[in-house]
């Protein structure tokens, strides 16, 4: 493999050697090499660059290359660089994990209590408000929540900025780190975890990044390294079975065509359960306007990969609500201004028909569907739930209504707002 025969020249003051990447930039481009450059090549390149191996020009070079050659939009080099960049994170104690997990976790129709992510790439250019970050602290009332986040990169307010701007006491989300997680979740369903400090390796890549016009691999690739899809090694045998503690997540891309791309990756990297979606207006959630393109992965033991791919249309209505116009949505705020929405809609003090709230459902609907949680025939959320399940099938077989009446729930019953404060609590009670 070129990267493998590349030059290693030594640099002084203790510095790991560096990686001569000109073979393998030599095959990239011009296109029309007769050894094409695969896959596993591309990903072992890259994984010099978290460890400071490869100098700007180069890896500046390597990403422009993938970026015009259409390569970074492959699923199979999306899924080795994905795995390349979790090999290269801060290591999690899974069996720590796994250990309050199973503690934790609540089992209901077909979740089985694991991890679940809602994240989107990034990159619509819509400026909606949070919606998966908002989602993810709703969907903590049921389900144990691993949200993979960072600051934001294209819009005004990302994940992290938002989360900072909370009032009256900001999480200490940097103080989630692999030897604090298993505590945070022995407290709360509810944990972000800020890309920067479990992929330190990142630190070398940002600046040349913030060099380049153009969108890198990276953006794409984030969404798929969560640090916490780590293998279960007690997963049952059972092929519906989860393999790795992230359990299912949801995955928003903000083009058309990455849609099915999304969706290959996530099997190769051996995802169980999962949805890609993506906007009709190429935006990187379940839209409030009108149709969204979605592609559901699902256990099916028939096949090679042991998940099968569901391609179907959803819409507002098939929630049970009506659509709004994204201008309603996208007020393009700031931090903290976002964040005070946010605490609003926890707090219940949104009407039942505001088109942010509205959004923020069936975002959180979709979560709860996608869980499997929606699949029970009976209900014991707690206090304010009567219980009267919702049976309706809607497109590609999902309870999307229940999983609306489970997420209003999670507001009225203030279950995600408890989740929420008990985040807040643990992650200031430690030290940095």
């Amino acid at each position: 493999m070129a990267t493998q025969q590349a030059t290693l020249a030594a640099t002084g003051g203790g510095d790991s050697p560096k990686v001569d990447l000109k073979p393998l930039l030599t095959r990239l481009w011009p296109l029309g090499h007769p050894q094409p450059v695969t896959a596993d090549e591309i990903a072992k390149a890259i994984s010099y660059f978290f460890t400071n191996q490869v100098s700007e020009v180069q890896a500046g070079s390597l990403l422009m290359c993938l970026h015009f050659t259409g390569l970074d939009r492959q699923a199979d080099v999306l899924a080795r660089t994905a795995t390349a960049m979790l090999k290269a994170a801060a290591q999690v104690d899974a069996l720590a994990l796994r250990s309050v997990v199973e503690k934790r976790g609540r089992r209901e129709g077909a979740y089985d209590g694991g991890l679940c992510d809602i994240v989107g790439t990034g990159g619509d250019s819509h400026n909606t408000f949070n919606i998966s970050t908002t989602s993810s602290i709703l969907a903590s009332s049921l389900l144990l929540i691993s949200k993979h986040g960072n600051k934001a990169s294209t819009s005004k307010s990302g994940s992290a900025d938002l989360l900072n701007c909370m009032q009256p006491l900001a999480p200490q989300i940097s103080r989630v780190r692999p030897d604090t997680i298993a505590r945070v979740y022995s407290e709360t369903n509810y944990a972000f975890l800020f890309a920067p400090v479990f992929h330190p390796g990142m630190k070398h890549v940002a600046p040349i990044r913030k060099q380049l016009p153009w969108r890198t691999v990276f953006n794409l690739v984030g969404p798929l390294a969560n640090p916490v899809d780590l293998p279960d090694t007690k997963a049952s045998s059972d092929s519906t079975a989860p393999t790795t503690l992230l359990e299912a997540r949801m995955i928003g891309v903000a083009r058309k065509d990455l849609g099915p791309v999304f969706a290959n990756a996530l099997q190769l990297i051996g995802a169980r359960k999962a949805m890609v979606v993506c906007g009709d207006e190429e935006l990187d959630e379940i839209s409030c306007a009108g149709p969204t393109l979605c592609w559901r992965l699902s256990p099916d033991p028939s096949t090679p990969q042991g998940t099968a791919v569901e391609h179907f249309l959803l819409h507002p209505s098939d929630f049970g609500l009506p659509a709004h116009p994204l201008s309603t949505v996208s007020p393009g705020k700031e931090p903290t201004e976002n964040a005070a929405i946010l605490t609003r809609i926890l707090n219940g003090q949104l009407p039942d028909d505001d088109p942010i709230l509205h959004f923020v459902l069936i975002n959180t609907a979709a979560l709860f569907v996608i869980s499997g949680i929606c699949e029970a025939d009976t209900s014991n959320m707690g206090h304010g739930d009567d219980g009267a399940v919702i049976q309706e099938r809607g497109p590609g077989g999902g309870r999307w209504r229940e999983g609306i009446r489970r997420a209003r729930w999670a507001i009225k019953s203030g279950e995600a707002a408890r989740q929420w404060a008990e985040f807040v609590d643990v992650t200031n009670s430690f030290s940095d």
